[in-house]
């Protein structure tokens, strides 16, 4: 009697060799691109942004004058910029991670061409990234050239923003499959957070390339007032007074008080907007308990917008302390790879 054939059982195929490697090479480029984004509001708020007056070099040369001949004659050439060690090394330090993260981008998409018969393996958006990591490099340039014009420092803010995102996205994709969880609620209002924190780092990077972060220094009250005086028409003109001159210096800041106010309140407001946001989607997502991952990181989201709103409190009653500030950084780019991650899970098998 013939025997019944053998019934033959395959194991799912995981991730090949290739893939996981491009998946490391990512998520190690997304730790360095939060670095970056980090020492760059450190640079930004500790006044360093012009601390070497040229660009790709400092004064001229590779690194930061050193010797009493070099800073001589590193003066000599940038009369009117004399040489503050101090800021100079915090701006090269920050050109230097930026340079390395650069390099990684460039070696993701060698990978990602290389590997472009894989099944899973992105192409495009690696490819995609080089383009953007150069015009953020021109943005670089430009906000020392053009010295500290608001709009430049906030479009290179967001361009920063965008290239850790894109990042972090590469670094979740290669073997997830997209499936989808079945609740358009939940799907739109990750979207919609995702939106609104954007603009929200936006509004936060105006306020901190027009010096307004101090223009209320009480809260939640502003200058003693609910409403205080305020001139949203010059806050918000991206053609500055000073646009007409273009050896203008923006180091400081323009604006007059009450355009200040208007940036500063507009940042309140739209704070609000994101923690209501936020705490919706958290909320949503804690209903699909069922699901660990999903409500995990609906408890992640909740607990970093609430340290985001401590710490953007404290910034205002201490002062402006450039850790703690810079710290604000930091959680709003977490924030950002907190709802990436959410909007990635509602699109993968669990």
């Amino acid at each position: 009697m013939r025997r019944p054939p053998r019934k033959k059982y395959y194991r799912p195929r995981g991730p090949s060799a290739e893939l996981t490697r491009f998946k490391k090479l990512a998520l190690l480029a997304s730790f360095l691109a939060l670095v970056v984004v980090v020492l760059g509001a450190y640079t930004r708020l500790s006044d360093a942004g012009l601390g070497c007056p040229d660009w790709p070099g400092c004064y001229g040369q590779i690194g930061v004058p050193g010797t009493v001949t070099d800073i001589s004659t590193a003066e000599q050439a940038y009369p009117g910029r004399p040489v503050e060690q101090g800021k100079a090394w915090t701006e090269m330090t920050h050109r230097y991670f930026a340079g390395t993260l650069g390099l990684l981008v460039v070696a993701l998409a060698f990978l990602a061409l290389r590997n472009r018969k894989e099944k899973r393996q992105p192409v495009l958006l690696p490819v995609l990234l080089v383009p953007l990591i150069v015009f953020q490099a021109a943005l670089g340039m430009w906000t020392v050239t053009l010295l500290l014009k608001p709009v430049i420092v906030m479009a290179h803010l967001l361009g920063g923003m965008a290239t850790l995102s894109l990042l972090w996205w590469l670094a979740m994709t290669p073997g997830r499959e997209k499936t989808g969880i079945d609740e358009s609620l939940l799907a739109k209002t990750s979207v919609l957070a995702l939106i609104v924190l954007f603009a929200q780092l936006a509004l936060g990077g105006w306020t901190s390339s027009n010096y307004a972060a101090l223009a209320c220094p009480d809260f939640p009250t502003c200058q003693g007032a609910w409403w205080p005086q305020m001139d949203f028409g010059k806050g918000f003109d991206l053609q500055h007074p000073l646009d007409t001159d273009l050896s203008s210096d923006y180091a400081g800041g323009v604006l007059e008080h009450p355009a200040r106010t208007a940036i500063h309140i507009s940042h309140r407001i739209g704070a609000l907007v994101v923690v209501a946001i936020n705490l919706l989607l958290g909320f949503l997502l804690l209903r699909r308990s069922e699901i660990k991952a999903v409500a995990q990181a609906g408890i992640a989201l909740m607990v970093l917008t609430a340290i985001q709103v401590g710490v953007g409190i404290a910034i205002v009653s201490l002062g402006l302390p450039l850790l703690l500030a810079s710290f604000h950084n930091a959680m709003a780019a977490l924030l950002l790879l907190c709802l990436l991650t959410v909007n990635r899970l509602l699109r993968v098998k669990l």
